[in-house]
C-alpha cells in the first residue's frame, strides 16, 4: 500500500539477492519509518494485535526498536518469526508458566532464566542482528554504572535476553564485559534509538498509557489509618484466632513482597517513559487499553493481542495521516 514498505515486502518474501533493483521515483515516499515498542512485561503480547492491525493496513515499518517484552516481541518481527512469537504466547497457560521458570535460591535473580533462553535459541537460533531483514534495535540497562546500551550487533537472542532482565527476578546477562539488565530502566519505549538509527517519523506503543494506570498526587492524606497488621505467627496463634471471636483478614495482594516489587518497578518505568517522552516524542503513539491485565499473567495473550489490535485499528486514520504523502 505504502512505498516505503515495498522493499521490505520483497525481502520477506524472498531471498534478498532476488530483489530487483529500487526506482528512483520522486512520488514514492523514502522516509523512514520506525516502530517502537515498549515495556510492560505481559500486557506486551499487546504488540502482537498492534503489528497485525498494521500489517493488514499495508504499514511496514523500516526500523524496529524495543525494549524488554517489546524487544522481544520487536526482535521476533525484524526475524520474521512473529507467527511462532504469537502461537507461543497464546498456547500459554499458568501451568506452562510455571514449567519454564527456572527458579533458584543463588545468583543474581530468583529465575536462571536458562530454560527460556533455550525456548528462545530453539526459535531464533543463532541469528545476529546486523543480519535481519528489517533493522532493529534494543535497549538494555549497565550496572552499576546505569548506562543506556543501545544492542545493535550481535546474537539476537542475547540481546533480548539483557533487554528483559527484570532486576531481582532474571538474572543479568554479560556482555563484552558489561553487566546488564532490564532496558525500562532507563529507556521504557525507545523512540530515541529508532531516531539514532536514522527514523524519520516514529510510532511508539506505550504499555503504560491506559488511564488505569497513570499516577497523579494525592494532596491531602493523613496517618490515622494503621496498617493491617501481619497474621500472627505459629500454630498457638492460629489455634487462638479460631476460638476467639477476631479474625485477622489476610495480607492485601498489594503488600506481597513480589507484587510490591513488581508493582513497585512499574512506577518507575511511567515515570521514566513519561519524562522520555516528554523530551523526546513520538510522531504518534498507540496505546493499547491493558491496565486490567496484571504484569505476570501471561497466560492472558488472547485478551491483550485482541486490545492491541483495538487501539491501532482506532489509531489508524492519524497513523495513515502520518505515514501518508510527506
Amino acid at each position: 500500500m505504502l512505498g516505503w514498505g515495498n522493499r521490505h515486502n520483497q525481502l520477506a518474501a524472498g531471498n534478498p539477492e532476488d530483489l530487483e533493483p529500487p526506482v528512483v521515483d520522486a512520488r514514492v515516499d523514502t522516509r523512514r519509518i520506525a516502530l517502537a515498542l515498549g515495556g510492560g512485561a505481559a500486557r506486551g503480547w499487546a504488540h502482537i494485535g498492534v503489528l497485525r492491525a498494521l500489517a493488514a493496513a499495508g504499514v511496514v515499518p523500516d526500523v524496529v526498536t524495543g525494549c524488554s517484552i517489546g524487544a522481544l516481541v520487536g526482535g521476533c518481527l525484524a526475524a520474521g518469526r512473529l507467527d511462532g512469537v504469537e502461537a507461543f504466547a497464546r498456547s500459554l497457560s499458568r501451568r506452562r508458566i510455571l514449567s519454564l521458570l527456572d527458579f533458584r535460591v543463588s545468583g543474581g535473580g530468583l529465575i536462571g532464566g536458562e530454560r527460556l533462553r533455550a525456548l528462545l535459541g530453539r526459535d531464533l537460533g543463532d541469528l545476529r542482528i546486523e543480519d535481519l531483514a528489517i533493522p532493529f534495535a534494543c535497549v538494555a540497562t549497565e550496572i552499576p554504572s546505569g548506562h543506556e546500551v543501545w544492542m545493535t550487533r550481535g546474537s539476537l537472542v542475547e540481546a533480548v535476553r539483557a533487554s528483559y532482565a527484570l532486576p531481582g527476578v532474571f538474572d543479568p546477562v554479560a556482555s563484552e564485559g558489561r553487566t546488564l539488565v532490564d532496558g525500562a530502566l532507563v529507556n521504557p519505549i525507545p523512540v530515541t534509538l529508532a531516531r539514532g538509527l536514522g527514523a524519520d517519523i516514529v510510532i511508539c506503543v506505550n504499555l503504560n498509557g491506559d488511564p488505569r494506570l497513570r499516577g497523579t498526587v494525592v494532596p491531602v492524606h493523613g496517618t490515622e489509618t494503621p496498617l493491617q497488621p501481619d497474621p500472627p505467627a505459629g500454630w498457638m496463634n492460629r489455634l487462638r484466632l479460631r476460638r476467639g471471636a477476631t479474625a485477622v483478614p489476610p495480607i492485601p495482594q498489594a503488600a506481597r513482597p513480589a507484587s510490591v516489587m513488581t508493582m513497585a518497578f512499574n512506577i518507575a518505568q511511567d515515570r521514566i517513559a513519561r519524562s522520555r517522552l516528554a523530551g523526546d516524542p513520538p510522531d504518534l503513539a498507540i496505546v493499547p487499553r491493558v491496565g486490567s491485565i496484571g504484569l505476570f499473567e501471561f497466560h492472558r495473550a488472547a485478551e491483550a493481542i485482541a486490545l492491541g489490535r483495538q487501539a491501532a485499528e482506532r489509531a489508524m486514520p492519524e497513523i495513515l495521516e502520518v505515514v501518508g504523502d510527506p
